[in-house]
């Protein structure tokens, strides 16, 4: 048995990728972050589309065309792939989780 909010650090010195499972086709992945945001000029750009849940915390996720959204937790979107996107801001005072979704 396995749990989401098992081993979360106190502290983060970067976002931190924890795959849950992975296969050609899928990966799930647990995402960390705690004040950290995608630097500055880097985008994502997956070829998967990616459907993400924030499950604690709060986030806000910029894509390249300017538009901003906001995260709380039980929000969810789903990113078609090759949207440029990054993360723009986290709550500093709480760790954020995240599941993300990576499917063709």
């Amino acid at each position: 048995m396995n749990n989401l909010f098992a081993n979360i650090p106190k502290q983060l010195d970067a976002e931190q990728f924890d795959a849950l499972l992975a296969t050609p086709d899928l990966k799930i992945e647990r995402i960390l972050s705690h004040g950290q945001v995608t630097p500055e000029g880097q985008w994502y750009d997956q070829a998967q589309y990616e459907w993400v849940l924030l499950l604690q915390g709060a986030a806000r996720l910029q894509y390249q065309d300017g538009s901003e959204v906001s995260l709380n937790p039980g929000d969810w979107l789903n990113i078609p792939a090759h949207v440029r996107h990054r993360v723009s801001w986290t709550a500093e005072d709480q760790t954020s989780v995240w599941l993300a979704i990576f499917y063709s």
